[in-house]
């Protein structure tokens, strides 16, 4: 996947330790492998994103495999697309990825049937460092969705998966006819957590499918149950939601004291084409 200079929009050369442009504008990789392509001028505040704690909450989570059926989902959506596409190589970009537990998914799935290039990108240091720690095939960069760092037409599949979204900058890089895979919560996901912590629970919203310049190709639901049964394993939860930082101290002491929780997740995963072919069922 050809990626771009944040300064003067150049292609970037990859090397072992840097990133670099013919403008000699270099980028230093961390010792965990990722590089920041983020300008200060970018940034809203000093750490932006999430930070380390949400981070390791996330992590600790995930890594239990309370969303497994999620992950596997979003390998068996991208095995079909690769297949139904007959991508060899793809380019693969991951917008928002986080602590990279479903870049990584995807990434060793598809690795048995193609040879993926892929990149994932995060406004969060945290994150990357997590991420290139877990996977050292493919190229983590700090960086915002709403300025990615990717020449124009460069990726084959793209995923934004809980992760802010930007349309213009989606189509500026994905190629023609190229796939979206976009995960949402459904309507009623952690609704037992929410009904430990709020008075009066209130449902997600889901927006309307439709996203211009893309054409919706097919829609899956995801429902489970799982059961978390330790103290750590429910605040993970937690600390990794937008709730936890629109929570009250009071609310959120209700949860201290749970040491295990039955709860539904709920998932939408909306597969789109740019330019698309017909809209399938």
């Amino acid at each position: 996947m050809e990626l771009i200079c944040p300064v003067c929009h150049k292609p970037l050369r990859i090397e072992e330790k840097r990133l670099v442009c013919q403008n000699h504008h270099s980028f230093d990789r961390a010792k965990s492998g990722y590089v920041n392509l983020l300008l200060s001028n970018g940034k809203h505040s000093k750490l932006p994103g999430d930070n380390k704690l949400m981070v390791n909450a996330r992590r600790d989570f995930l890594q239990k495999g309370y969303y497994q059926p999620l992950a596997e989902a979003l390998c068996n959506e991208a095995a079909r697309c690769c297949q139904e596409a007959g991508w060899k190589t793809p380019d693969i970009l991951d917008a928002g990825c986080g602590e990279g537990y479903y870049t990584n998914a995807v990434y060793q799935a598809l690795s048995s049937l193609t040879k993926p290039r892929m990149v994932g990108i995060d406004i969060s240091k945290f994150a990357l460092n997590a991420a290139a720690k877990k996977n050292h095939e493919a190229e983590f960069l700090v960086g915002s969705v709403f300025h990615l760092p990717v020449a124009d037409s460069a990726c084959d599949l793209l995923f934004n998966l809980f992760a802010p979204y930007c349309g213009e900058e989606f189509l500026r890089v994905l190629k023609k006819d190229g796939i979206m895979v976009m995960v949402i919560p459904s309507r009623k996901h952690l609704w037992e957590l929410k009904e430990l912590v709020y008075d009066s629970p209130y449902e997600n919203e889901v927006r309307d499918y439709k996203l211009s310049g893309f054409q919706l190709l097919r829609v899956r639901r995801l429902a489970e149950q799982i059961t978390l049964t330790s103290r750590e394993d429910i605040q993970n939860l937690f600390m990794m939601t937008p709730y936890y930082y629109k929570t009250s101290e009071e609310n959120s002491r209700r949860l201290q004291g749970c040491g295990r929780l039955t709860t539904r997740i709920e998932f939408e995963i909306l597969v789109y084409q740019k330019d698309g072919k017909e809209t399938t069922t």
